[in-house]
């Protein structure tokens, strides 16, 4: 099979459709990829909203970016520049002091003069490299192009052991996370819990950024956890069901990103959006329903 025979069109069968697909090896390891990705994305990021640290997801989102800019330009992987910019970005961000109401305006201040600084170095980074760059959109966009096998290992890896730790701090990161106060009062060393946190999102980060690129990997960080918290407030069903819709997008997206010229990232956002907003309705014509009076009913 040939490219040109692949992007016939669906055949409206999904099981030729996926063998089709499937025929292509480096579309093997990006569903592999992907999975991994979405899974570490879908965990971590429904602690982040939880926590409400949306802010730090997506500022070590466009962290990601002159990561990947400067490794490029140094010659080496572009996953080690995510990896290593989205860990110090996270370091970074867990040694900004926090100081009640005014400390947390001035941490959000410094975060984002540290993030538009970095956004910047990023395209400087881009316009210094003297090869062919022709991959700019897949930094900012995401691609499914070029993953290889040994690309696919170290993903998983580094998810396994991400999920591992979480797996170990799980129970005390939510305590602290639903009343960080009454936790410290009991014991629960909440601020190495929020150092280590921050690194599982750094690493969650780097690894999505590589998938769905460096502006939208924050929708597979919290689109995915927002949803699934609007379905229910049920902490495993919550992180079992993030897992389900960061999956699912993710696949939709791939076999949509594969008949199409479009880049993935776009149809990931656009697939999760909308299943945020079909919750988000299902839910208000769910109390809608509750509040309507029975027939017959007094006043």
């Amino acid at each position: 099979m040939n490219w040109a025979d692949a992007q016939a069109g669906w055949s409206w069968n999904p099981v030729t459709d996926l063998q089709q697909i499937w025929a292509f090896p480096f579309m093997v390891n990006a569903f592999r990829a992907g999975t991994v990705v979405a899974v570490l994305a879908a965990v971590i990021g429904w602690y982040m909203v939880l926590r409400k640290q949306s802010f730090a997801g997506h500022t070590l989102a466009v962290v990601s970016f002159p990561g990947a800019a400067c490794a490029t330009l140094l010659g080496i992987s572009a996953g080690f520049g995510y990896f290593a910019f989205c860990i110090t970005g996270a370091l970074a961000i867990a040694a900004i002091p926090r100081a009640g109401q005014g400390g947390r305006g001035q941490e959000s201040a410094l975060t984002g003069t540290v993030q538009a600084f970095l956004l910047g170095c990023g395209f400087l980074f881009v316009s210094l490299y003297k090869g062919f760059l022709g991959g700019i959109n897949s930094l900012l966009f995401g691609s499914f192009l070029g993953i290889t096998t040994a690309q696919v290992a170290v993903l998983a890896v580094v998810a396994a052991v991400a999920i591992g730790v979480l797996t170990v701090i799980g129970r005390p990161l939510l305590f602290a996370s639903v009343d960080p106060d009454v936790a410290a009062g009991r014991g629960v060393p909440v601020r190495t819990l929020s150092v280590a946190f921050l690194l599982l999102l750094g690493v969650a980060t780097a690894e999505a950024g590589q998938i769905t690129g460096t502006l939208l990997v924050f929708a597979l960080l919290v689109m995915p956890a927002a949803t699934a918290q609007q379905l229910t407030a049920r902490p495993a069903a919550g992180l079992l069901a993030s897992v389900v819709i960061a999956v699912a997008v993710t696949w939709a997206g791939l076999i949509t990103a594969y008949y199409s010229a479009y880049p993935i990232g776009f149809y990931v956002t656009t697939f999760a959006f909308a299943a945020y907003v079909a919750a988000r309705l299902g839910r208000a014509l769910t109390a809608a329903g509750r509040r309507r009076p029975l027939p017959g009913g007094a006043g």
